[in-house]
């Protein structure tokens, strides 16, 4: 059996390189660019609604693996959530990146976004991994 490590590091590279979340959305409700000027991510998410629950969202640009891998799955955890179940996970994934106190059943909220949890250890790619969640933190906000 695969240790834990390895399905991370798999679950990062599928998602780095998948294009399912990666599109302009037509008609969005919002969008929220993201730029990280220290390795030059650059991402656009775009959102839609139903109500107060997220009904489609996607983004566009380029990054590094992590950045990539991280936007797209938080796009496949925050699709269908409220905007305030939204938020909540947002600030689980954040916490858990910056090394703070984050519990285990936290942790299974967030998903497939465990696979960055070792990002911690990365110090110069945990704003990689953070982009996509503070952009989206600040779409949801305004």
């Amino acid at each position: 059996m695969e240790d834990l490590e390895s399905i991370y590091t798999d679950i990062i590279m599928e998602q780095s390189m998948s294009e399912h979340n990666k599109h302009k959305l037509k008609e969005p409700y919002k969008s929220e660019h993201g730029h990280n000027p220290s390795c030059g991510d650059d991402i656009t998410l775009e959102i839609k609604f139903d109500g107060d629950k997220i009904e489609d969202l996607a983004f566009t640009g380029h990054g590094c693996a992590i950045s990539q891998a991280s936007t797209s799955i938080m796009i496949d955890l925050l699709k269908g959530k409220t905007k305030e179940e939204a938020l909540k996970l947002i600030d689980i994934f954040l916490k858990m990146v910056k090394r703070e106190k984050v519990d285990e059943k936290e942790l299974e909220q967030i998903e497939d976004a465990r696979a960055l949890q070792n990002i911690s250890n990365m110090p110069a790619r945990v704003k990689c991994a953070e982009l996509a969640w503070y952009t989206m933190q600040k779409l949801l906000n305004d």
